[in-house]
């Protein structure tokens, strides 16, 4: 009797350990629902996917390192993400004064920065991988470089003067609803004046979350993503059981490297503008998603899904304080208790997020 008692106890426990970021979830939004007026409204909703989009892509990538183990960690995605936004912002702008079209400059400038932004991963990774630098130690460099020719190519100013159509397409939505009911796709539809038309689904947010989803298919569905589980797992018996664990190493860190890009870009388009340090503060909301999330610090565990919850807490919480007018370090200073709250969790119950 006894024993099935605690057996019963044991797996509540267990229960309520792998659900704690639904419940502090629905924590926040009661909270924010009575202390911040108007949280509770399909704007507010769009506001959080908007306002964390970065957040969601920095922790997809990060996600990738942390599983691969070996004390993984990409400390210089922050840094990389506003090396993006000054080369895609340049990049734009260099377009535009070529002849190019808004659309075209917009298209090249994006597709441009995308190849760049893989450099750093690559760099990353081959120092990881094959000179077995620390990752603590590769990526941090990647930091300081990253950010000194950010500096370097904006010459103490923001990158500006960006086609119009960037900040269109950033500050747009997927979809538009009328009062008629019908749907217009990505251009707000002309209405008679006094009638309110709802957009539905930031622009930015769904193109992130295309990018997120074929990663966790990969992730989730491919040999590479069960490489990277076993890597982070057991690297040597990974090693014995013939998995290529420097290209699989080198192939995470340019992941991580990639969404800490498409981060760029996408704040590139939201703000119209390029800076170095424009995600220097979310290198803390990057890794806070993954380890809420679940994931394990010592690797082989966790899923993009259950990190996009570790960073839909965090961008519940950073738009509820917006709204509440509190200043940003308030979020630094909660989400790093969350933090805390997270790996203690993941040291006394490992098994809960299994």
């Amino acid at each position: 009797m006894n024993t099935r008692v605690s057996n019963n106890n044991g797996s509540l426990l267990a229960s309520i350990g792998r659900r704690w970021v639904l419940g502090f979830i629905i924590i926040e939004i009661v909270f924010f629902s009575v202390a911040a007026r108007g949280f509770m409204s399909i704007d507010t909703v769009q506001l959080i996917l908007f306002y964390g989009t970065e957040v969601f892509l920095l922790g997809t990538g990060e996600l990738f390192v942390i599983i691969s183990g070996g004390g993984g960690i990409d400390l210089s995605v922050g840094f990389v993400m506003g090396f993006a936004t000054v080369v895609s912002a340049k990049l734009m702008v260099l377009f535009a004064t070529m002849g190019a079209s808004p659309l075209g400059s917009v298209l090249l400038g994006c597709a441009a920065t995308l190849l760049i932004g893989l450099i750093p991963g690559l760099v990353n990774g081959w120092l990881v991988a094959n000179l077995r630098v620390p990752p603590f130690i590769a990526t941090f460099s990647m930091l300081g470089i990253t950010h000194g020719i950010s500096e370097l190519l904006l010459q103490g100013s923001p990158a500006k003067n960006l086609p119009n159509l960037a900040g269109e397409i950033g500050n747009g939505y997927f979809a538009y609803l009328t009062p008629s009911g019908s749907l217009s796709f990505f251009s707000r539809p002309e209405v008679a004046r006094g009638q309110h038309v709802w957009a539905i689904i930031p622009n930015i947010v769904v193109l992130a979350f295309i990018f997120i989803a074929i990663f966790a298919f990969v992730l989730h569905r491919t040999k590479f993503g069960r490489h990277v589980y076993a890597i982070g797992g057991n690297r040597d018996a990974a090693i014995r059981s013939g998995i290529d664990v420097r290209k699989s190493l080198l192939k995470v860190y340019v992941i991580s490297s990639l969404f800490a890009t498409i981060a760029g870009l996408s704040y590139t388009l939201k703000y119209i503008t390029g800076k170095a340090d424009a995600g220097s503060g979310m290198l803390l909301d990057g890794i806070a998603a993954v380890v809420i999330g679940g994931a394990s610090m010592s690797g082989g565990s966790g899923t993009v899904w259950r990190s996009l919850l570790g960073a839909l807490v965090i961008a519940i919480l950073e738009t509820g304080l917006r709204i509440l007018g509190l200043q940003t370090f308030t979020t630094y200073i909660v989400v790093g208790v969350i933090l805390i709250m997270a790996v203690i969790i993941d040291q006394l119950f490992p098994n809960f997020n299994r």
